[in-house]
């Protein structure tokens, strides 16, 4: 996965590539089903409490970036 990618590309993709059913992630997270399937298929965003779950729950984390000096 590129590093460029934006939070919710990676977040999307981890849910994705998990092969989960949403109602597990969702029993195993507390995130409703319905908002990860919205957010799955680009219908609505999540709240920054609900990607903060799932990404701990996917051990996702972020890496800052050094600026090049230039």
């Amino acid at each position: 996965m590129a590093t460029d990618s934006p939070i919710t590309d990676v977040l999307r993709q981890a849910i994705l590539d998990s092969g989960l059913p949403l109602l597990r992630i969702a029993d195993e997270t507390g995130v409703e089903r319905a908002s990860i399937s919205r957010f799955v298929r680009g219908k609505n965003s999540l709240r920054l409490d609900m990607a903060d779950k799932l990404a701990v729950y996917f051990k996702l984390t972020l890496t800052p970036i050094k600026k090049q000096k230039g």
